[in-house]
């Protein structure tokens, strides 16, 4: 077994592949004893965080989707925004499942899914954000919504970065 610094190394000289490298390593580093080197168990838990952030970003915006002070485009935007997230969360979850059957002659194609998977969430994400653009939004709604939509969308292609990097 590797020492924790080997591990923790690792994780961050893996982070460097990243788009968000410091985000990459301040949210992968407390599973480096379970990631030790390996690249596969790196992506599993990059998925894992993405995944755990996208259902807390998909609960947030289905609760202010609930607010009854929104107009009519707000309303309709964050609507839109919590079935972005509810697709967003589905691929993901998708992709950790078929990142444990990862074996044999399937691998190719099984990597090949996840990577549509992940790309397709990051998809999902950023079309909710870009319907927040422009000034008739109300600003706390939009803030809020972004501040959190642009956080999981840099988890998830940290994950994306990941993954193709294990091929």
């Amino acid at each position: 077994m590797k020492s924790n610094s080997d591990a923790d190394d690792f994780v961050k000289s893996s982070c460097g592949v990243t788009l968000y490298p410091d985000l990459c390593y301040e949210t992968l580093s407390a599973y480096a004893s379970t990631i030790q080197t390996s690249p596969r168990e790196l992506a599993n838990a990059a998925l894992n965080v993405s995944l755990n952030e996208a259902k807390n970003t998909s609960a947030l915006v289905l609760k202010l989707s609930r607010e009854r002070e929104l107009r009519p485009r707000e309303a309709g935007a964050v609507k839109d925004c919590v079935e972005n997230m509810r697709e967003s969360v589905e691929e993901l979850r998708q992709s950790l499942q078929a990142m444990k059957d990862l074996e044999g002659p399937e691998f190719e194609f099984q990597m090949s899914n996840i990577q549509t998977w992940v790309s397709a969430a990051l998809t999902n994400e950023d079309t909710c954000t870009d319907n927040f653009q422009g000034k008739a939004m109300n600003g706390n709604v939009k803030d809020t919504i972004r501040t959190s939509i642009v956080r999981v969308s840099q988890l998830t292609s940290n994950a994306l970065a990941l993954i193709n990097n294990t091929t």
